[in-house]
């Protein structure tokens, strides 16, 4: 509903009141679940209980205010002052990135102490025939109506529709009257989801705000472009949570009508009121911005919810993305004009042509290696940066495919890379990583943002990429080597408490970064050093560092992000660490584990856009007329969000390395939301995709600009494409089909590597493979894997609908592209259900496949 019908629907309500009920000392709304009650006082109407279930929660003091200036206020940013009271600069000069976005959070209006607090308490209330409260306020300013209303629906849930009617000229903030309140000293959890979370409200407010560790002590007004839902949620430690969510319309459109508006600032979130109070609460319209500029006789509207539940905050944050925003509505609109398989086929035609990916061997000490030209930003670089990104994909791509341009013309550059990335000179730094990035002008490995070396760039750019080479090739006694020089350096580096420094100055040797902790998967890299060398001594190691990820991160909400650019803003190193925390379980058995990779998935959930709603409308881009959904944020998530991150100027990133997780992650808790979330990031992108090559942009913003300057991002596409899809037909089938899973790949999520060793298709040992026109689909909606098992010498074909209406598709199939004519043709073809059971058979090469919505079926081919 837009905010012209929630007014038009406000107007009709004033028609529909019982006149006799202006004198009433009491009033109520309740029914079995839920009851708020107000005394009339000598101000006016007071709420004074609210009760969840017969528990009542605390009610806050300071309930009704506007906020006001007659002039348009300053957004000059205002100085931050550290514990001892000096003033605190940050970021540091070089983050240029970073720099204006931290100072638009330091504004008058952005640390809500911007114009005036003008409180009001409703002077009259009229109880309308369903048995909703019309509170009246007026006075020579200003006339507000409060309109508070049980849903229907949800019996947890108050509506409330507000309108102020200037009477004289100025700047108008409308805020969410204060209900329930709460002790900020005494809570189990809070977040304004995508900025901020954690349990306890923390003093340091660069940590809080900046990297959302905690709550920032102060009644912060923060901005909707970066909160991936609309709301504001406390949960008691009795497990009582309140929340207040703002209707869908009231945030920005980031994209209105023909250009990106993402930064319009419509609507103000935050966890304390005005006057300090620990309550959730909304601004809008946002003082000083769009719509808060009125004139005498101007009105403006805001329409919102309270929910009040004896529920987990998740449960009540699920409520307001399943249920107010409707996130699978919005899911069911995706249409794919290309198929991921398609994508992942054109592809390997792209990364296999030096032109288009960029590719470029040079020497480095007598040692021919291999890369990409990055063309982004580098510290010291002269536009002469190389990169590789996903060595799993990389070895996975040539293992299903067998293309010698892969075997023999790339791999061989691409390993010798990574070996001569390891600092092989004795001292210090012996073992680790020497930097992600190759300038061929200077000759020297570096890091993207500094002259520093961090350890988990160690468990990325060492461990976690010679783990993933040495799955494909076990018996390289020389890459072992050089993954236990790894995992020593980390054991050397591990602190007595299990944790590690940030990072480390190359001159000094000093640790860097210090007002941060290391909350990242850097335990991760010990795990894969036992799972390959088998030494127990790496697992207990790594079992110390998991422990304190899990006291320090998890438990507590605070994570650190591995982009340098952004100073470590939280990123999706958290997804990692979920998966990170399931392989431990894996190894283990620690259901402790277990539980923390499921509270630290829940908390990335809201790391992902869930507004605004998608739509049909017609837009604009770059001359090309689009519907709304094809463009729209909703399900795709942050490289960085918060105030610092990526998000707050470019929007979410096309990168779903989450999504393969999210399934097995639905798979694991039976929570239906991971999945639609997963499905939404990855169906229906096309507007971002190049449809020659298959390679999505990066940031949201670009819309369809291809890979751009990161040609090596097409490797990591390859990556979670593939596991989002082996995730998928694992679900699908109940582990029917099923392929081992390698270790997680540096450094945009938790996607992981497959390939390496053959899985089981209806209890057939298959390989993976891939060939170019194996199989034709004449629909887009299906998304197929191929796996050939030799031995008993049958081709499945695994296929899956990734819409939710049946479709009805036909496959051909020519075994002349899986080996020599003759030798391999179709000798028989078996149509079998998600349970392997035989449903349909062909005599040719060619069957007519149908499958219900989000359903599987597989084709079984002799040859």
């Amino acid at each position: 509903m837009d905010i012209r019908a929630i007014r038009m629907l406000f107007i009709a309500a004033l028609a529909a009141v019982s006149a006799v009920s202006y004198g009433r000392d009491t009033v109520r709304l309740g029914n079995d679940s839920l009851s708020l009650e107000w005394e009339r006082a000598e101000a006016g109407y007071v709420l004074t209980g609210i009760s969840v279930g017969g528990h009542s929660l605390g009610v806050a003091d300071y309930q009704h205010r506007v906020l006001y200036a007659s002039g348009k206020p300053s957004t000059e940013p205002m100085p931050v002052y550290g514990a001892d009271g000096k003033e605190e600069i940050f970021p540091d000069p070089q983050y240029r990135y970073i720099i204006a976005t931290w100072q638009q959070n330091n504004t008058p209006v952005a640390r809500n102490v911007a114009g005036e607090n003008v409180v009001y308490c409703p002077d009259s209330v009229l109880v309308e025939k369903d048995g909703s409260l019309l509170f009246l306020y007026e006075d020579e300013m200003m006339a507000v109506r409060e309109r508070w209303s049980l849903d229907k629906t949800w019996k947890n849930d108050v509506v409330v529709t507000m309108s102020l009617t200037a009477k004289k000229p100025g700047w108008y903030s409308l805020t969410s009257p204060s209900a329930a309140a709460f002790d900020k000293y005494g809570f189990s959890w809070a977040a304004v989801p995508g900025i901020y979370q954690g349990d306890a409200v923390n003093p340091d407010f660069v940590r809080a705000l900046a990297y959302g560790q905690g709550i920032p002590d102060a009644p912060l007004v923060s901005r909707e472009r970066t909160a991936s839902t609309l709301m504001s949620l406390v949960t008691d430690r009795e497990g009582y949570t309140a929340a207040v969510i703002a209707a869908p319309g009231y945030g920005r459109d980031p994209w209105e009508k023909d250009r990106k508006t993402n930064s319009v600032w419509r609507l103000g979130l935050s966890l304390m009121n005005r006057d300090g109070e620990f309550t959730p609460t909304l601004y809008h319209p946002v003082l000083g911005e769009e719509g808060s500029s009125l004139e005498a006789g101007d009105e403006t509207c805001f329409s919102f919810r309270y929910t009040f539940a004896k529920a987990g905050w998740h449960t009540v944050f699920k409520h307001a993305v399943c249920d107010i925003y409707r996130f699978r509505d919005g899911l069911k609109l995706r249409r794919p004009g290309l198929s991921l398989t398609g994508r992942l086929y054109a592809m390997h035609r792209y990364l296999v042509d030096d032109s288009t990916s960029m590719w470029r061997n040079c020497d480095y000490r007598g040692t021919v290696i291999g890369a990409q030209d990055y063309l982004g930003g580098v510290y010291g670089s002269e536009k002469d940066a190389m990169k590789n990104s996903d060595y799993g994909a990389m070895w996975m791509l040539a293992a299903l495919t067998g293309d010698p341009r892969l075997t023999t013309d790339r791999l061989p550059f691409a390993e010798n890379f990574k070996k001569m990335q390891q600092n092989t000179d004795k001292g210090f730094l012996y073992g680790s990583s020497a930097g992600q990035y190759f300038l061929y002008r200077s000759g020297r490995f570096t890091e993207e943002w500094g002259p520093y070396t961090e350890p988990v760039a160690t468990t990325y750019y060492m461990l976690m990429d010679m783990g993933n080479i040495l799955l494909f090739e076990p018996q390289r006694k020389d890459l072992r080597e050089n993954l236990r020089l790894a995992a020593d350096c980390l054991l050397r580096w591990m602190k007595p408490d299990g944790s590690w420094e940030v990072a480390y100055d190359n001159a000094s040797l000093e640790p860097m970064f210090t007002d941060v902790r290391d909350l990242r998967p850097t335990f991760y890299g010990l795990l894969i050093a036992y799972r390959i060398l088998g030494d127990g001594k790496y697992l207990e190691a790594a079992k110390k560092g998991a422990d304190w990820y899990i006291c320090n991160a998890v438990e507590k909400g605070h994570f650190l992000g591995v982009c340098g650019d952004t100073r470590f803003a939280p990123d999706f190193a958290t997804a990692q660490g979920v998966q990170a925390l399931l392989e431990m379980y894996d190894a283990t058995s620690d259901t402790r584990y277990r539980d923390a990779a499921v509270a630290a998935a829940e908390i990335y959930m809201t790391s992902i856009y869930t507004h605004p709603v998608p739509g049909t409308e017609t837009k604009t881009v770059k001359g090309v007329e689009r519907e709304d959904w094809e463009i729209a944020q909703a399900g795709l998530g942050f490289e960085h969000g918060g105030v610092l991150g990526s998000a707050n100027h470019r929007g979410p990133i096309l990168l779903a390395s989450h999504a393969g997780m999210f399934v097995r992650m639905s798979a694991m808790t039976g929570d239906s939301l991971f999945l639609d979330m997963a499905r939404a990031a990855a169906v229906g992108r096309d507007a971002f995709v190049d449809m020659k090559t298959g390679v999505a942009s990066y940031y949201w913003d670009t819309m369809n600009a291809g890979a751009g300057p990161y040609p090596h991002h097409a490797w990591w596409q390859v990556g979670w494409i593939t596991d989002y899809l082996m995730a998928e037909a694992e679900l699908r089938s109940s582990g029917r089909i099923g392929f081992p899973k390698g270790f997680i790949t540096p450094k945009v999520g938790p996607h992981r590597t497959y390939g390496f060793a053959p899985g089981r298709v209806f209890g057939a040992e298959c390989s993976l493979v891939m060939r170019q026109g194996l199989v034709k689909v004449d629909s887009q909606n299906v998304e197929y894997v191929t796996a050939d098992d030799r031995k008993s010498r049958r081709l499945y074909v695994i296929l899956m609908n990734s819409i939710d209406e049946p479709v009805e598709a036909s496959v051909e199939v020519d075994m002349s592209v899986l080996g020599p004519s003759g030798k391999f043709s179709c000798r028989g073809m078996s149509v079998l259900d998600s349970e392997g059971r035989r449903t349909g058979k062909a005599d040719g090469a060619t069957v007519c496949v149908d499958m219900d919505g989000y359903g599987l079926k597989v084709l079984e081919i002799k040859y």
